[in-house]
Order: C-alpha cells, then sequence, then structure tokens
C-alpha cells in the first residue's frame, strides 16, 4: 500500500501537465489575428482555383464553427 506522500506526489505528477497546459494558454494578440487572416485568404485563393466537394465544405464550415466556438470560450 502506498503512503500519503507517495499518493500526493503521484497525483501532483498527474496533474502538472494540465496545469502546464493552462498557464500557456494565452489570449491571442493582433499578430496571431492577423496571421489567421492571412490564413484565411490563402485558403479561399486556393478554394477558387481549385474548388472543394459538399463533403469538403461541409468539413471546413464544422472546423469554423468549432474554431469559432472556441474563441467565444476562450477570448
Amino acid at each position: 500500500m502506498k503512503t500519503r506522500t507517495a499518493k500526493l506526489a503521484a497525483l501532483g505528477m498527474l496533474l502538472a501537465p494540465l496545469v502546464a497546459l493552462n498557464v500557456g494558454c494565452e489570449r491571442e494578440g493582433p499578430a496571431e489575428r492577423a496571421g489567421e487572416r492571412i490564413d484565411r485568404a490563402a485558403d479561399n485563393a486556393v478554394n477558387a482555383l481549385d474548388p472543394r466537394g459538399p463533403a469538403e465544405k461541409a468539413g471546413a464550415a464544422v472546423d469554423n464553427a468549432a474554431d469559432r466556438a472556441s474563441d467565444a470560450v476562450n477570448p
């Protein structure tokens, strides 16, 4: 049977990555937002040259909706 100290140490090792991930999530700045706009513009240019099918359009719509929801939750 583990001692109380060993249990607390194991719990700390399990929770440390979660804390590190939360600390790494910062609000995006103007440069990051501008980069995302550039990425979207490049995607739109590629799509204009090589049109996507209905399944790809539906998948992109789902991805965009998920991104907007994530941005709304984590401003």
